[in-house]
């Protein structure tokens, strides 16, 4: 009988006497992708901090090639051969892709590094695992979170892994990026590499997945094969019930314009884009990595300044210079990157959900506490951020979809009249999902214009009213959501408009 490469065998986990994970068995052998799901809060992440040595778990045994192993530290993750793509990035954002792939493995010359062998070296592992578009003398922290999302899988690659766990990969990837990778995937399970899939998208993990494991409240509660399964059973044991309808019932939004751009340029960036969202419209703002839709959006926003253009809210034009600017304006922006630019992860979850309204809750240049308390705690109940009593929890500790729970509570204390939207359901299982489309939903029937910018087609149709789409920094099209085809949206992407 074969001894599988890796075995989790009744895994206890706790923090401060609240255990988390209850008892995880889990096995996966050489050439196997194994799919991991599960709603956020399921232990999903806890399970693959053990693996990577971050954590320690309480109780329970982890066995490699068929022996007990305990993992101390990331260090004896790596010695054997165990590398761990987590969802937020952890890239030295100051130095080059070369630099963060080599890092402690340059090639040298006379004692001192040749940058012209590593600069070759990093070329070639970026071409070999089909990622030849990023240039490896590009600085890290100026790349697209797309591109880093890239190296960072690259990263893990360098030393040749024997088990790969990827934690929501493909979040931030679309078009041939996401193809890739996929690719990528599967000449790594043909090659013996055993490949733990974590991610919210479960059609991909049904396509990808040899077995999928389902997490529940820090237990398996169910292990199926693809062939066995269907992405509607996938949710009903994920989150208890099936989900009948995921995105809201489309409308016509009559409301006059709320933002109006005209002609905004940013060299390098974006050219002459011409937008409109009115109140209580949802536009959807698709496009391939590189297209300029972050860009646009931290323009928008006051994060960066246009080279020419004009930006108009409530039909009064605005020069918007810092994002204070901005708000005080009526705008909102929920980034693409949480961990950056989203939360304070220092902070608890009551004080970065008044970080926007703290002139609110400030009496005699002092934070009035209980005011804060009460602010914070309707906001905690409305999005249902759990657990229910997280409001002097560091926030780092929550899950990713309560963390951007607790993002788009900050902002809608503030009451913004246009809400920006940058992949707001990245990371974020599907019963999360259907709670921030209903909640965009009802902002918008309250007169709230929303820019929702996304690289996952079916959201894109499915959650707004009107779709525009990218491509090299300009508006290569316009549909409606109903009725329009996600091969439409894709075609405009890539310069060929579908019939």
């Amino acid at each position: 009988m074969t001894v599988p490469l890796l075995e989790f065998k009744d895994i206890h986990k706790g923090y401060a006497g609240v255990e988390v994970l209850h008892g995880v068995d889990l096995a996966g052998d050489r050439g196997e992708v194994i799919g991991v799901v599960g709603a956020n809060g399921a232990g999903k992440s806890t399970l693959i901090k053990i693996l990577a040595g971050a954590e320690r778990m309480t109780a329970g045994e982890l066995r490699i090639d068929g022996r007990p192993t305990t993992l101390d530290n990331p260090h004896d993750a790596h010695r054997l051969g165990i590398r761990t793509v987590y969802q937020e990035l952890t890239l030295v954002p100051q130095l080059t892709v070369t630099e963060n792939l080599l890092l402690g493995r340059f090639p040298r010359k006379h004692g001192l590094i040749d940058w012209r062998a590593a600069h070759a070296q990093a070329k070639r592992i970026l071409d070999d695992i089909g990622f030849g578009s990023i240039n490896p003398r590009q600085i890290a922290g100026r790349l697209s979170v797309a591109r880093q999302q890239m190296v960072e899988i690259a990263k893990a690659l360098v030393s040749e892994p024997r088990v790969l766990v990827l934690d929501e990969p493909s979040a931030v990837l679309a078009g041939s990026d996401l193809d890739a990778l996929f690719a990528l995937i599967r000449r790594l399970r043909d090659k013996g590499v055993l490949v733990v899939y974590i991610s919210h998208r479960l059609v991909e993990v049904l396509d990808l997945a040899t077995r999928i494991v389902v997490m529940k409240d820090g237990a398996v509660i169910a292990t199926n094969t693809p062939g066995a399964t269907d992405e509607d059973e996938l949710i009903r044991l994920m989150a208890g019930r099936r989900l009948e309808q995921i995105y809201p019932d489309k409308r016509a939004a009559t409301g006059e314009p709320a933002l109006t751009v005209e002609g905004l340029t940013k060299d390098g960036e974006f050219d002459s884009i011409d937008l409109t969202v009115a109140k209580g419209e949802i536009v959807g703002l698709f496009g391939l990595v590189g297209s300029g839709r972050s860009e646009l959006a931290h323009c928008l926003f006051g994060a960066t300044r246009p080279d020419a253009g004009r930006i108009a809210v409530g039909g009064r034009p605005h020069t918007f210079k810092t994002p204070q600017d901005a708000i005080a304006a009526g705008l909102a922006l929920v980034t693409e990157d949480r961990k950056r630019t989203g939360i304070v992860p220092e902070l608890t979850v009551r004080e970065n959900v008044a970080l926007t309204t703290l002139y609110a809750t400030t009496r005699a240049g002092l934070v009035d506490s209980a005011a804060e308390r009460r602010t914070v705690a309707g906001m905690i109940e409305r999005l249902d951020i759990r657990p229910a009593h997280c409001a002097t929890m560091p926030v780092v500790r929550l899950s990713g979809g309560n963390q951007q729970k607790a993002v788009l509570a900050k902002w809608l204390l503030k009451k913004p009249r246009v809400l920006i939207l940058d992949e707001p359901t990245r990371g974020v299982d599907m019963a999360t999902r259907v709670a921030i489309y209903g909640m965009v939903d009802d902002l918008a029937r309250e007169g709230v214009a929303v820019l929702l910018i996304s690289s996952d087609l079916t959201e894109v149709l499915g959650a707004t009213d009107r779709v525009l789409v990218m491509r090299e920094g300009r508006i290569a099209g316009e549909l409606r959501s109903e009725g329009a085809t996600e091969d439409q949206v894709l075609g405009y992407s890539i310069g060929r408009a579908a019939a």
